[in-house]
């Protein structure tokens, strides 16, 4: 049985995990961690030079290490990386720890939001606005396998935030 305790917020790069959870978190009174912060914490190191050294299955190997770690603790509104969903044990650390929110945006919205960020490892090829369709397609079956809550469009953060809340709320109620 779920409990309120956790919530993590999957979905693709761009969708505003870490906006909308660090807000979530600061209403709920819960503690904020992003996935990604943490492993350039534990690491010393950026994600981009991660992907270079290690490619990105050594990124994924850290990424299943922290994710592991940080769904056995309690307390918190974690923000995962977008590829979090394409390990299985990543998927089940999540389901069975928490209450799992997707944060769903088509491509052309991501696009939109990520054209100027160049730090996106997977997005730096010819096409990137294809790369990200081909990204979606590929996870978006695997979010929705394990979210709870299916959040669609890109509202304000604050609206997306209440949204958000009214859900867990209703899904699990005190």
């Amino acid at each position: 049985m779920h409990s309120k305790e956790n919530i993590f917020l999957v979905g693709m790069m761009g969708a505003g995990k870490t906006t909308v959870g660090t807000q979530l978190a600061r209403r709920l009174k819960l503690r904020f961690v992003d996935t990604d912060h943490e492993i350039e914490a534990r690491t010393g190191v950026h994600i981009p030079l991660i992907f270079e050294i290690e490619g990105e299955a050594g990124f994924r190997k850290r990424e299943a290490q922290v994710l592991a770690a940080l769904t056995q603790e309690s307390g918190l509104v974690l923000a995962t990386g977008g590829g979090a969903v394409l390990d299985a044990q990543n998927r089940a650390n999540l389901s069975k720890n928490g209450i799992v929110v997707y944060l769903d945006l088509p491509p052309a919205v991501l696009w939109e939001r990520l054209r100027q960020d160049k730090k996106r490892p997977l997005l730096q090829v010819a096409d990137p606005l294809n790369r990200l369709r081909e990204i979606h397609a590929e996870r978006d079956p695997l979010y929705r396998a394990v979210a709870d809550i299916i959040i669609e469009g890109g509202s304000s953060s604050h609206h997306l935030v209440k949204l958000v809340e009214r859900e867990i709320n209703e899904l699990f109620p005190e």
